[in-house]
């Protein structure tokens, strides 16, 4: 049995007609930037964030990235956020000039611990950067409570968690400013790179849809330098005939996820913990097992494709030695990278795939317990 990490293809079959249809309105209409696709998108997505204004963007990188530079922050800052992450939430601070710092992780969430934020702030401190991790939001209360305390903005790293709620809000719409990634692995995603920006400040709206263009306006007069980080209204097109599918296919998610906790609720594996207050889309299914490769191992004989999410926390990256802070002991991120690994969790698994993977999880796991 063939079970890959993801099959796109599957979700892909379901929706083949109506995305043709509108990739091919986009190319008879021939408004190959921006445009109204992408204006009726981030109306909608604006709308499922609970923000003001949604601002298309070319990546989740790119959102982050314009994010920093809407709030000027550059070369002598420092921005906190977490080790435990991708590389493009530590990449977009150091790519500002400025400097990451990084702040361990919750144990059972892998999400930024608030209690060693405040340890973390300096004097060159300008924005705290929480990042949602595997479709969980962070415990955002004492976390903004912190930040207007120091007078800090805060821009969620929402890459992985567009639609999560903490206490009833949706992802986006607590920090001053919410970024989401398209990338196809996502629970909505594009044919391609594609990201959005929420807000609910319309000073942030305005100076974000100027930094997406170059830092003008009107056009050819530049009140600042920014990038070319417009969303290509090709994948506006395609976003827009699945975000309507989204709640359908997190639940979906949330249900094989509740398949694994019951699968695994005997054995030495180690489920998604997620906080009462809040609701996970599941980007990922993150077990902790003991002997971590070679249960993987046996994954991939079998036909199981799992992934490492992540194998090196970042401030143990090459490119970050010596510049960067680390505040305090990374032992929780350590550990996690170290035990921690992805299961196939994509709503289209059948009972019989997932029943399957169970199986050999709760088998090799058993094999490495000492006796």
């Amino acid at each position: 049995m063939k079970i890959p990490l993801l099959d796109l293809k599957a979700q892909y079959a379901g929706i083949k007609d109506e995305v043709l249809r509108a990739i091919n309105e986009v190319l008879d209409s021939q408004v190959c930037i921006l445009g109204p696709k992408v204006a009726e998108l981030e109306k909608q997505v604006a709308e499922l964030s609970g923000c003001k204004f949604a601002i298309g963007v070319s990546s989740g990188t790119d959102a982050l990235l314009a994010c920093l530079m809407a709030l000027n922050i550059g070369p002598g800052d420092e921005v906190i956020t977490t080790p435990f992450t991708f590389f493009a939430t530590a990449g977009c601070i150091a790519r500002t000039g400025a400097t990451p710092v990084f702040v361990d992780i919750e144990p059972q969430t892998f999400n930024i611990d608030p209690a060693l934020i405040e340890a973390a702030i300096s004097p060159r401190t300008k924005a705290i950067i929480p990042v949602h991790l595997f479709g969980q939001m962070c415990d955002m209360d004492p976390i903004m409570e912190m930040a207007e305390r120091h007078k800090l903005p805060v821009i969620e790293d929402a890459a992985q968690a567009i639609s999560a709620t903490y206490k009833g809000r949706k992802t986006g719409s607590i920090g001053a400013m919410g970024c989401f990634s398209f990338f196809p692995s996502k629970n909505l995603g594009g044919v391609g790179d594609g990201g959005m920006i929420v807000t609910n400040d319309p000073a942030l709206n305005d100076r974000l849809v100027m930094m997406r263009n170059h830092g003008s306006k009107p056009k050819y007069y530049h009140k600042f330098v920014g990038g070319n980080f417009r969303l290509d209204p090709l994948q506006a097109a395609v976003l827009l005939v699945k975000l309507p599918h989204l709640d359908a296919w997190s639940e979906g998610r949330r249900r094989n996820a509740a398949f694994y906790d019951r699968a695994f609720a005997d054995s030495a594996v180690s489920t998604p913990f997620i906080r009462p207050d809040c609701v996970s889309i599941f980007n990922q299914y993150s077990i902790r097992v003991p002997a971590r490769d070679a249960v993987r191992q046996a994954l991939t004989e079998a036909g199981v494709g799992t992934e490492i999410y992540y194998p090196v926390p970042m401030h143990q990256q090459e490119c970050f030695a010596g510049k960067c802070r680390i505040s305090g002991s990374m032992r929780e991120s350590e550990a996690a990278a170290e035990s921690i690994l992805a299961l196939p969790i994509y709503p289209e698994l059948t009972k019989e795939q997932i029943d399957f993977v169970a199986q050999v999880v709760k088998e090799n796991v058993r094999e490495t317990q000492p006796a």
